[in-house]
């Protein structure tokens, strides 16, 4: 059940952010900072599904490094995605930190998916 809703958490992220930028790009600034403390709720989603996911690794006791090399890389895609949104709405240069979420998140998504048990069940 976790695991779904990890999922969903981390969709709507995405789609959060991409609303994010598009409101930037046309000049709304106010409803960009509201979608984005959205965003930033979302985040506590995350952190809390996949903690618990976490601590059902660590329970288990098998895949421990795995376990914790995806949560690392998962907080590498959460910090990423802020930096992503605050430096667009600053109007600065957000290239290195595109580069940094899809790397974060490509090892998010082979550990989740391809390594560690759980993926979608």
């Amino acid at each position: 059940m976790n695991t779904h809703l990890h999922i969903t958490a981390w969709v709507l992220a995405l789609i959060l952010l991409i609303v994010v930028l598009i409101l930037h790009k046309q000049g709304k600034g106010k409803g960009a900072k509201i979608v984005q403390m959205i965003l930033r709720l979302d985040y506590l989603l995350i952190l809390y599904s996949g903690g618990d996911l976490l601590a059902n690794y660590i329970k288990g006791g098998n895949m421990l490094g795995e376990a914790i090399a995806k949560g690392v890389a998962g907080l590498w895609v959460i910090v990423a995605l802020e930096m992503i949104s605050v430096k667009t709405a600053k109007g600065k240069p957000a290239k290195s930190w595109w580069i940094q979420l899809v790397i974060a998140f490509l090892i998010t998504l082979i550990l989740g998916f391809g390594r560690l048990p759980g993926g979608f069940m």
